[in-house]
C-alpha cells in the first residue's frame, strides 16, 4: 500500500474511534432498517440518528474508496495506465462524482408534493451504505487471513456491493412507492439509480 493508503487508514481508524459512540448509537436503527421499511422511516424521523448516521457514513467513505482502489473494483484503463497516487485519486474523483451525481438527479426529480418520504428513499442509501461496508471490512479481514488472491477478493467484494445494491433498490421503492405509483417508482429508480449507476459501469468497461 502506498504512503497516501496508509496515512488514510490512520485517519479512518481515527476517526472511528473518536466517533465510535455515534456508530454505536445507530447499529439497532441499521437492524431495524434491514427487516422493515418502517425502520427507514423511523431512522429518518429522529435528527439526532441521521446526524449520526451521516457521520458514519462519510468516514467509511474512506476505506470504501481504498478498497475500491487497490482491489480493482473499478479499473478503466485510463486508471491502469497512471502511477499509483494519481490513479489513486482519479478514482476517488469518479466516485465523488457519482455521488454528486446521484444527488443532483435526486434534486431534480424531487416532486412538489411527499417530499419528505421522497427524501428519505434517497437517505436511505446511506444506511445502506454503512451496512456494506460493515460487511466488506470483516470480508477483506478474513479473505487477508486465508491469503486469498487479488482476484477472490476482487469477486467478493463485487459479489457483495451488488447484493447490498439491491437490497437498497428494494428498500427504495417500497418507500417510494407509499407515495407514488408503481410506474412512477420504476420511472424514479430508472433516472436516479439505474443511469448514474450504469454510467459508472460503463466508464470503467469502455474508456
Amino acid at each position: 500500500m502506498s504512503l497516501t493508503g496508509r496515512i488514510l487508514v490512520v485517519v479512518f481508524l481515527l476517526l472511528f474511534l473518536l466517533f465510535l459512540q455515534n456508530f454505536l448509537h445507530i447499529l439497532p436503527y441499521l437492524a431495524d432498517s434491514v427487516f422493515r421499511a418502517r425502520g427507514s422511516t423511523a431512522l429518518e424521523n429522529s435528527v439526532r440518528v441521521r446526524r449520526d448516521r451521516d457521520i458514519v457514513a462519510f468516514i467509511f467513505l474512506i476505506p470504501f474508496i481504498l478498497i475500491v482502489y487497490h482491489y480493482d473494483i473499478y479499473s478503466p484503463g485510463f486508471i491502469e495506465s497512471m502511477a499509483p497516487d494519481p490513479a489513486f485519486w482519479t478514482t476517488a474523483a469518479v466516485l465523488a462524482a457519482y455521488f454528486v451525481l446521484r444527488f443532483l438527479l435526486t434534486l431534480w426529480a424531487r416532486p412538489r408534493r411527499r417530499f419528505d418520504s421522497f427524501m428519505d428513499a434517497y437517505r436511505a442509501g446511506f444506511t445502506y451504505f454503512i451496512l456494506m461496508m460493515i460487511l466488506i471490512l470483516p470480508t477483506v479481514g478474513l479473505l487477508s487471513v486465508f491469503k486469498a488472491n487479488s482476484l477472490t477478493f476482487r469477486w467478493v467484494i463485487i459479489v457483495e456491493i451488488t447484493v447490498l445494491y439491491v437490497l437498497y433498490l428494494f428498500r427504495r421503492s417500497q418507500i417510494l412507492s407509499s407515495s407514488c405509483s408503481t410506474l412512477t417508482t420504476f420511472l424514479y429508480l430508472c433516472a436516479l439509480e439505474f443511469l448514474p449507476s450504469g454510467l459508472l459501469v460503463a466508464s470503467a468497461v469502455f474508456l
